[in-house]
């Protein structure tokens, strides 16, 4: 990266410690024998890791348990839809009541007006 301003032209500096007066250690990357150790190393791990029976264990437990929570889960979205089914059956059971009522009280009305006809009344009621 080129860089601009007053001291573009001095090389820059090494970074220090604050009460040292040599330059700080630089970073070391990893040669091929250093990488080849690391990835025989993380393969052992792997290995001994796929050999223990305590993973296998662990592994059946995760997949028992999880089998688990999803049948919960299923039967929860099961009872929910069951409540959500009744309460709509109840909701509509109630609506037609009142549509029931109404309509008897509707029909009353009118028996009541043409038994007894009032001159306050429209002529197109007092004959329905």
């Amino acid at each position: 990266m080129a860089r601009s301003g007053r001291d573009a032209a001095k090389p820059p500096q090494a970074v220090t410690a604050a009460d040292s007066r040599s330059p700080a250690p630089r970073a070391r990357t990893l040669g091929f024998d250093q990488r080849l150790a690391m990835r025989l190393v993380r393969l052992a791990l792997i290995r001994d890791v796929l050999r223990s029976r305590r993973f296998y264990e662990r592994v059946t437990l995760a997949v028992i348990v999880l089998r688990a929570l999803r049948q919960i889960n299923q039967q929860n979205r099961a009872s929910a839809m069951e409540r959500l089914a009744a309460w709509d059956k109840r909701q509509i059971h109630r609506i037609e009541v009142k549509a029931q009522q109404q309509g008897l009280s509707v029909k009353g009305t009118r028996r009541m007006i043409r038994s007894r006809p009032s001159k306050d009344l429209p002529q197109k009621m007092r004959e329905t």
